[in-house]
């Protein structure tokens, strides 16, 4: 395995700067961040552009892998996590439009994984969202090919506010869609698991890993604390709004020992990426570097 970070949340440095600090904190691998360069969704850790996609050549693809190896980085997967399924038209063309692109960028690359979400219309039932799923993904799935990437979806049901209520922006979440993934693509698709998402949903992990280790093409490492008095006072109907905390890793409550066990029994021996959203760590590069030590820090001893 390869310990890395998502480079997300340092949307004001140059990527190059960014493998500068990898690579010297000790880090192996990078899941870079491919918003659109002008501008991207204005949630947290989301609009990070670290990577000229619109602009993408060949040869720049191979400048900045050959740049990123000089320093001991590999690339686990270019990341971008909009929403396919929006209600809204032109933000779904625009977001295909965009993913299509980062797809045909990591080619050019020889960077086989494309992390993204498969999305959802929050107005709609998981079986509607599902029914347009297929239609609006086939083309994208078949151009991810085409390229040889393999697309990776997360396992995030994307419910952290009300602007997301009620029924998420992400329906990969839980088993009974996973296999509707798998069945429907098969191998030209994968999984980015992370296991925060199995916590507040009260998902067996173990049980999950052992369905799905094998089907995991990239993993995040990310952490969750359940506030509980947030869940006495919105109760579990709320979907995790005021009482989910994202953490780093080792401040919350996913089993790290028994996340390492499933993932080297199921035969995952691919990069393992810190995904940064804890609160406690933002306001300045610094607390960002922070968090990412005490994470490397925990999940170290397991990663050989």
């Amino acid at each position: 395995m390869q310990l890395g970070i998502l480079t997300a949340p340092f949307a004001d440095t140059a990527l190059e700067q960014v493998a500068d600090y990898a690579a010297s904190a000790g880090f192996e691998a990078l899941e870079i961040a491919c918003w659109p360069q002008a501008g991207g969704e204005k949630r947290r850790y989301a609009g990070t552009a670290h990577l000229p996609i619109e602009d993408m050549t060949p040869a720049r693809g191979s400048e900045i892998m050959a740049m990123l190896s000089a320093k001991g980085l590999t690339v686990s997967g270019l990341g971008y996590y909009p929403n396919p399924l929006h209600a809204d038209a032109a933000h779904r063309e625009a977001v295909i439009g965009h993913l299509k692109k980062v797809i045909t960028a990591a080619g050019m690359m020889g960077v086989r994984v494309v992390n993204t979400f498969v999305g959802g219309d929050r107005s709609l039932t998981v079986d509607q969202n599902w029914s347009r799923a297929t239609e609006i993904f086939a083309p994208i799935v078949a151009h991810a090919q085409a390229n040889g990437v393999t697309l990776a979806f997360e396992n995030c049901p994307m419910i952290f506010s009300h602007d997301e209520w009620p029924g998420g922006h992400n329906i990969a979440y839980a088993p009974r869609i996973w296999r509707r993934i798998f069945d429907t693509w098969g191998e030209a698709v994968g999984m980015n698991y992370d296991p925060s998402h199995l916590v507040w949903q009260m998902i067996d992990a173990a049980r999950f890993v052992r369905e799905f280790g094998p089907r995991m093409v990239h993993v995040h490492a990310k952490d969750l604390m359940i506030d509980r008095d947030g869940l006495y006072e919105n109760g579990i109907m709320s979907a995790g709004i005021g009482w989910q905390i994202p953490r780093m890793p080792g401040l919350g409550e996913v089993d790290w020992p028994g996340f390492f066990s499933g993932l080297y029994h199921a035969g995952y021996d691919g990069p393992v990426i810190i995904e940064h959203e804890d609160r406690r760590f933002e306001g300045s590069d610094d607390r960002i570097k922070r968090g990412f030590a005490l994470a490397r820090d925990v999940l170290r001893p397991f990663v050989k």
